[in-house]
């Protein structure tokens, strides 16, 4: 029975070993460059890129309302028609013309609109380029969420592996003990359990790797399978050198608050262009045209030309309330951009305390979490030695063992935990901590 179960329990891992998918085609790369291949083929960044062009044009767009609408037009008319002659016959009339015709129209008073519009436009791309900003730190903070979360499986598959490597050995001694007449069977039997949980744990951190290769991939948009290299990782600077003032100036400046003011200025704007609507409008027009029987509109044979002058003033006196509402719109969005700015700046402020706060105790978890790490491996060597020599049981080891797992894989969280929050600071404040001293 004892060799069907260790039999059982040494194939086991195997057969799920070969269910398992295999991913040694993933390329590794540098976390810098998995975020210059984000920022690049990220659907955010390609669509804030995208806005932020429209609205360069559209402040070209708004400059050029002051320079005249210009058209030029041609047509060519064609009549058939009967007619009576002398003798009583009836002649048919074939009569073809031309008419060329050129116009040019500008606006010479409108309250100020333009210049407001233009105002408005240089405030939206402004707005656009702050999106596009927020956009590439939201990208970051999510590659290089996923990137840790990467190194994270990488290392509890480590971790798995050591687990392995401990529980083969005690296997190992236990056999030679329970050869020997020293241990019961029931030491050999646990020692294999330990050894198949092991082989366990290590297919799941593959399958945990695996997963976190394809999150990742798609991420920076590649098209083929990348992972991440345990030396990219950045190294992560105690809270308290970070300075708290200038990191708070930061924050309140940051690509959030920047998007807000934008948005601001653009309501601000809109609706001082809104409020000349109360105001007449000049217009002034000029016209020159040209009619005959040329088909070449009169290159060959001239037209006779007649020109055009006309100003024009245009006061709409009741439109059924429409400027009133327009106004009114422009008002509520001025008004609803001044409390979204002074909440995304209050907003700021708790982010960077809550962030400030995770990194601080995520460091000092690292610090409890590491000193663990090192007494648990001496208390299970202690145990193990003390088990070799008959003075202490197997259960004594397993449970120095479970110990050290606990504590392996809280250092591996703690460790995620401290490269989030400082991702977390980065994008809040849109640069690199690397320059934050």
């Amino acid at each position: 029975m004892v060799r069907v179960l260790s039999f059982a329990l040494l194939l086991l891992p195997s057969l799920l070993a070969a269910q398992s998918v295999t991913d040694t085609a993933s390329r590794p790369i540098e976390l810098q460059e998995a975020l210059r291949l984000a920022k690049r083929n990220s659907p955010l960044t390609v669509f804030a890129r995208g806005y932020t062009r429209v609205t360069r044009a559209s402040v070209k767009s708004a400059y050029f309302a002051f320079v005249p609408d210009l058209s030029v037009f041609a047509q060519s008319n064609w009549r058939r028609g009967q007619t009576g002659g002398q003798a009583g016959e009836i002649i048919t009339v074939t009569n073809t013309t031309f008419l060329d015709q050129f116009s040019a129209r500008l606006d010479l008073f409108d309250g100020g609109r333009r210049f407001f519009n233009i105002r408005a436009a240089q405030a939206a791309n402004a707005s656009a380029e702050a999106t596009d900003i927020l956009q590439e730190y939201q990208v970051a903070l999510d590659v290089k969420q996923q990137y840790f979360n990467v190194l994270a499986a990488q290392e509890a598959e480590q971790a798995a592996r050591a687990q392995l490597a401990e529980a083969e050995q005690q296997l190992r001694v236990a056999s030679v003990r329970v050869a020997a007449g020293a241990a019961s069977r029931s030491d050999s039997l646990r020692a294999m359990v330990a050894v198949g949980n092991a082989r366990l744990a290590i297919l799941d951190a593959e399958n945990r790797v695996q997963l976190a290769n394809a999150s990742l991939t798609r991420l920076v948009g590649t098209g083929f399978p990348v992972t991440a290299i345990q030396e990219s990782a950045p190294a992560v600077a105690a809270a308290d050198t970070l300075g708290l003032a200038y990191l708070t100036s930061l924050a309140e400046d940051g690509p959030l608050v920047m998007t807000a003011e934008a948005d601001l200025a653009v309501a601000k704007a809109t609706a001082r262009a809104t409020r000349t609507l109360y105001l007449p409008t000049i217009s002034a027009t000029y016209g020159r045209s040209g009619f005959g029987y040329d088909r070449r509109f009169g290159l060959r044979d001239p037209f006779t030309y007649s020109s055009g002058f006309t100003l024009s003033l245009n006061f709409p006196l009741l439109d059924g309330l429409q400027r009133e509402e327009s106004v009114v719109r422009a008002n509520v969005a001025e008004d609803n951009a001044e409390a979204t700015l002074r909440d995304y700046r209050l907003r700021a402020q708790q982010e960077l305390t809550q962030s400030l706060g995770l990194l601080r105790n995520a460091g000092q978890r690292v610090e409890v979490q590491t000193s663990s790490v090192a007494a648990t491996e001496q208390d299970l060597l202690f145990q193990q030695q003390r088990y070799a020599l008959g003075a202490a049981t197997l259960l004594d080891v397993l449970t120095s063992q479970a110990a050290l797992n606990t504590a392996r894989n809280a250092l591996i969280t703690a460790r995620f935990d401290q490269r989030v929050a400082r991702a977390r600071l980065e994008a809040l404040v849109g640069r690199s901590l690397e320059t934050v001293r």
